[in-house]
Parts: C-alpha cells; sequence; structure tokens
C-alpha cells in the first residue's frame, strides 16, 4: 500500500499574512511541516499542494516537491484532489500546513485503520479540556461502538443530562483511500455542513464513514500572532 501526504498549503491568509512562509527559527514554516511529516517512516512521499508561485519556489529551495494547483478550489480537500487525481497512491494523507509540530506518531495512528478494507477515511480526536467545551470554534465529535463518527458539531454533544464526562474534540487531520477523496470532492455541499460550517458532515450525509482515531492532545496550530509566538518559543528550546 503505497501511502503519501499532502501538505495543502497558500498565501491567502488574513490574520498572518504569507502565513507558510514565515520565519520560524531560520525555517519558513512550510519547511517545519514538510520536515515532521518526513520523519513519519509510514509516509512513501511527502507533497506540498500550492496555488502559489513563491511557495512552490520555497519548497524547491528546501529539497522538497511541490504540485502547483488551481487558485479557485474551494476548501483543501479540493485542493488535494486535485494533485491526487494523477497520483499513483493508495492512501492520501492531508497535513495541514499550518502545524509546524505535527506529531509523526499521530500520523502513523491515522493510516493504521486502513489494513481494514472496509476503512474509507479517517480522522483524529482527543479529550476536549474543559475551558473549550462550550466553545463554537472548537469541533467535538461522537462516535458508534465502532469508533466511526457519528456527528460533528460546534456545540456541545453529547448534552452531559446524566454524566460529566467532557466531549471528545475533532482534530482535523485526515487520511483518505484515493478513491474516497475524489468521490467527497465530487459531492455537492449539504444542509447540515451549511448549518455547522464544517465540510467532514459532507461525507456523513452522504452516506460515507470516519473512523475515529484517539490521540491525547490536539497538536497547536499557527493561526494568530500569539501562536506564532509559541510556536518559535517551543522549536528554540528544543
Amino acid at each position: 500500500m503505497k501511502i503519501v501526504a499532502m501538505i495543502p498549503s497558500r498565501l491567502a491568509a488574513t490574520r498572518l499574512p504569507d502565513k507558510p512562509l514565515i520565519d520560524i527559527c531560520g525555517k519558513p514554516m512550510i519547511q517545519w511541516v514538510w520536515e515532521r511529516a518526513m520523519a513519519c517512516d509510514v509516509l512513501d512521499e511527502v507533497v506540498v499542494a500550492t496555488p502559489d508561485e513563491a511557495i512552490m519556489e520555497t519548497v524547491a529551495r528546501f529539497g522538497g516537491r511541490a504540485i502547483l494547483t488551481s487558485m479557485s478550489h474551494r476548501s483543501g480537500t479540493d485542493r488535494l484532489a486535485e494533485a491526487a487525481a494523477d497520483s499513483d497512491a493508495d492512501v492520501i494523507v492531508n497535513i495541514q500546513g499550518d502545524e509546524p509540530l505535527i506529531d509523526p506518531a499521530s500520523v502513523r495512528l491515522a493510516v493504521a485503520p486502513f489494513h481494514d478494507p472496509a476503512v474509507q477515511m479517517t480522522s483524529l480526536m482527543c479529550p476536549c479540556p474543559e475551558a473549550e467545551w462550550e466553545s463554537p470554534s472548537t469541533v467535538k465529535v461522537v462516535c458508534g461502538a465502532d469508533d466511526d463518527a457519528l456527528y460533528f458539531s460546534r456545540s456541545r454533544i453529547p448534552f452531559p443530562r446524566s454524566t460529566q464526562a467532557g466531549p471528545m474534540q475533532h482534530i482535523g487531520f485526515y487520511a483518505y483511500r484515493r478513491s474516497e477523496l475524489l468521490r467527497i470532492a465530487r459531492l455537492p455541499a449539504t444542509p447540515l455542513e451549511q448549518a455547522e460550517g464544517l465540510e467532514q458532515l459532507r461525507v456523513l450525509e452522504h452516506g460515507g464513514r470516519i473512523r475515529m482515531v484517539r490521540i491525547e492532545k490536539a497538536p497547536l496550530s499557527v493561526d494568530t500572532p500569539e501562536d506564532l509566538a509559541h510556536v518559535r518559543r517551543i522549536l528554540q528550546v528544543g
């Protein structure tokens, strides 16, 4: 089974302009993400998918491979689907371009379920920090006994009527069989997806299944200047 990681990356960020190219301890952010992915021994290849020539040139300078994609994609999933269309990969792993601290062990856990031919797509979850239980910016997930996702929501689910157990936080990290990724990219948007603003609900509404894999803690994404300063401190230390 050939497993390829693809990192969707673009310059059009509002809070942190040119985010993938921001210097972190002497390297652009996209290089940190690429190197973390390359450290994962289950991946056969790591590719950056981008609509921006500046990212293409940066990736080439540090020895990586990038694929130039359309500017018009509505999501990172669509960008990956274009990049995957001519790939011979069996499984595509979507690694976000703003997570320079991504743990290679999490990648291994996310691809492990594909030994089961029935699994078409996986994602990650972790215990939700109590401070985020009611936050709509933190997505929650509930699963069935087989660990397939039943629903994702920005609300707290399940409602704690008879238990004080905390919810599970969804982590926006996905792996797909290539055929499933291409299928999802062709699907029309759905009512629950539009209501919650969560693209993964499109998969469930169209009858797809997402196998959830538990890890202990969500990786730190760089979305704000404060996040960037925090990541710089971590990488400077070690």
